[in-house]
């Protein structure tokens, strides 16, 4: 059993030290930005970006550089008689969501009471006023202990690794752009997943939907006369038909769901924007046909016109893992050996793993030891990220 990082209390010093100066930096990503095609959405990615190449030259990475558009990538040679080994990427994201505000964030030290039973951890926290960010800082951290310890120790013998930080993966781009020319590894692992144990290899299939209304606009003092068709009224009411029992809020583990997620407009136009979210491509296809009968519905209600296209966002990665078992064979293997009990479940969401497993290159996700995501109440554990740090350790051991 490798427990390198978690028994030694100077990695995890540095460690937090890490983490606490990484969920100061401003790193927000725009999904509005995104949607327009501005790759990354946010310039202020570029300034985190510049700190992590600073940060892996400085602990001993090699071939440091950030491309263009925003993806940091490093890589660690393998020890002398392993070059001939398989080398493994390993990704996480550093973008924020924009959903709260990742500004000015003054991160807090609490006990572990009432968060974990450990009483040996640290926890995390924000002050409440942002998101602190561990999604996912807190896996380029596991990532950044792991390669430095490992550049650090001569003796302790590991295959290759390769390392991205990517851009953009809150809205869905992380992958748009991502340097293939510049990767060797054929497997990777994210490290972008919660409490620890987690292990996922399997996602949504996710898919965008916008609903268009169109109306007829006139004067509201005659609007009975000159026959008004309120797009908004339209929206509203397409918006209150969605069945609830199909909500994010009322569904859990391999249920899909039906979320609006904005709803714009005027008298004469308006627009409803959906995630659709199944694990299946069946019930995506249920999905599409209860919003088809919707709209009909609001079409014969209103008489306005209704059209709806849709965008796949990304695929369930679950078929392509099947095709590659060891991969996920050689994970739990290194969750065994770090003493992490495994809890294997679906990601209610997609990583860059997904993504990255559709370009050809299988990419199941690890803990980091974030909970929360997405809120003010965000937080972490320190031993959780420590052991994800161990995960990574035991991977790349021969």
């Amino acid at each position: 059993m490798y427990n390198y990082i978690s028994n030694s209390d100077k990695n995890k010093k540095i460690l937090l030290d890490r983490f606490i100066k990484y969920t100061k930096i401003w790193s927000e990503s725009s999904e509005k930005n995104a949607d327009k095609g501005i790759f990354p959405s946010t310039p202020k990615q570029f300034d985190f970006a510049g700190i992590l190449e600073k940060d892996l030259k400085e602990i001993g990475m090699q071939q440091v550089l950030i491309t263009k558009d925003c993806y940091v990538y490093s890589y660690l040679p393998a020890s002398e008689g392993l070059e001939a080994l398989e080398p493994v990427l390993f990704l996480a994201h550093l973008d924020t969501v924009d959903e709260v505000t990742g500004k000015n964030v003054n991160p807090q030290i609490k006990s572990p009471a009432g968060f974990v039973d450990d009483p040996t951890d640290v926890i995390i926290t924000t002050d409440g006023n942002t998101l602190l960010g561990a999604d996912d800082k807190a896996g380029i951290c596991a990532i950044m202990s792991a390669v430095e310890f490992l550049a650090g120790n001569n003796e302790i013998k590991h295959r290759a690794v390769e390392v991205i930080f990517s851009p953009d993966e809150e809205t869905g781009h992380g992958m748009d752009k991502v340097p293939l020319n510049l990767i060797k590894s054929k497997i990777a692992y994210t490290v972008d997943g919660g409490e620890e144990g987690e292990l996922e290899s399997e996602c949504f299939d996710a898919w965008a939907c916008k609903v268009s209304f169109t109306g007829h606009s006139c004067h509201t003092g005659s609007a009975k006369q000159d026959g008004m068709i309120n797009a908004v009224k339209m929206a509203s009411s397409f918006v209150k038909m969605l069945p609830y029992r199909k909500s994010p809020e009322t569904t859990e583990k391999y249920q899909g769901f039906i979320s609006p997620m904005d709803i714009n407009g005027s008298v004469e136009n308006a627009s409803v924007q959906l995630l659709l979210r199944a694990f299946t491509e069946s019930e995506i296809e249920k999905q599409k046909k209860i919003i088809l009968k919707l709209v009909k519905k609001i079409e014969r209600k209103f008489k306005g016109k209704v059209s709806v296209s849709y965008t796949h966002q990304y695929m369930n990665m679950k078929q392509k893992m099947d095709e590659h078992p060891q991969v996920v064979q050689n994970l739990k293997k290194a969750y065994n050996c770090a003493g992490v009990k495994i809890i294997q479940k679906p990601i209610r969401g997609g990583t860059d793993g997904s993504r990255l497993t559709q370009l050809g290159i299988p990419t199941p996700n690890i803990f980091t030891g974030a909970h929360n995501f997405h809120s003010r109440d965000e937080w972490c554990s320190l031993n959780q990220m420590s052991k994800s740090a161990d995960v990574i350790i035991n991977l790349l051991m021969e």
